[in-house]
């Protein structure tokens, strides 16, 4: 038993830094860090802030590359984030990643040895080159499953002759690709419960990194239902953004969330046994 009474099983420590560190926070929240403001002084200042007050609580720390590209000192403001998360917290550099294999390769070296990221996510268009690059010793990579976004025209819903549908078929491969490389997961938006229980279902030992619970409309419940594994607790990694960058006090609202996701995974261990 892990501190917080969930199972940790070495058969899963795949993930190992995720899991360690899941298991002495007692969380599985990812504290999402999409920094918006003119002021570049005032920017860093919040990101700091919002770290030290949620580092406590956070099972991972996931900033958006976009939100950091964007300004002048992004890159530089990236590396002193990484300096600022504690070394025992993973940081997943959300940069949905999908070029072919030497370019991936470049953007593998940018994430890892340039940031010092622990993890990205990963979009998985270009098939397996775009995904194996980013799949070194003790990183975390998350890929493109079903995403919490709800586009008119979505790829990832769309039936395959085969059977099932494109996302199913993303999930398929890289469970194939975790035998060879076990520190692969799936993005699984909170926004579609059922697709989330359904991939849990066909890959039920992954680690799905979730987004869209909060502003996004996504159910915490019915999410950490359809998702965390009912044998120990863990393969849930749960992101919010907004709800903790906007709180007047970031703290209580990432310590808050903690304890509503471990009430409900209580529940859904117990419910299991």
């Amino acid at each position: 038993m892990g501190g917080n009474g969930f199972v940790h099983h070495q058969s899963r420590r795949h993930m190992e830094q995720l899991i360690r560190r899941a298991q002495a926070a007692g969380s599985l929240l990812c504290v999402g860090l999409d920094p918006v403001g003119t002021s570049e002084t005032e920017v860093a200042a919040r990101l700091h802030g919002v770290v030290q007050q949620t580092a406590e609580f956070a099972a991972a720390f996931k900033p958006n590359l976009a939100f950091f590209l964007c300004r002048p000192d992004g890159v530089a403001l990236l590396q002193r984030l990484r300096e600022w998360i504690p070394a025992e917290v993973p940081m997943i550099l959300d940069g949905k990643f999908g070029d072919i294999a030497n370019t991936a390769d470049r953007y593998a070296a940018f994430a890892y040895d340039l940031i010092g990221a622990d993890g990205v996510t990963v979009n998985p268009y270009m098939g397996d080159d775009a995904i194996v690059p980013f799949a070194r010793p003790n990183k975390a990579v998350f890929v493109l499953a079903k995403t919490s976004n709800q586009p008119a025209h979505s790829w990832q819903d769309e039936e395959l002759v085969r059977g099932g549908t494109v996302s199913d078929f993303s999930a398929d491969v890289v469970q194939t690709l975790s035998h060879d490389y076990p520190g692969l997961g799936l993005v699984v938006g909170a926004t579609h419960a059922e697709a989330l229980a359904h991939l849990r279902r066909r890959c039920p030992e992954l680690w799905f990194l979730v987004p869209g619970v909060g502003a996004q409309g996504g159910d915490l419940a019915a999410t950490v239902h359809a998702g965390c594994r009912p044998s120990d607790g863990l393969g849930l990694l749960i992101n919010t953004s907004r709800s903790i960058w906007q709180a007047a006090d970031p703290g209580a609202a990432a310590r808050d969330l903690t304890q509503q996701i471990n009430a409900l995974r209580t529940k859904r261990v117990s419910d299991a046994v």
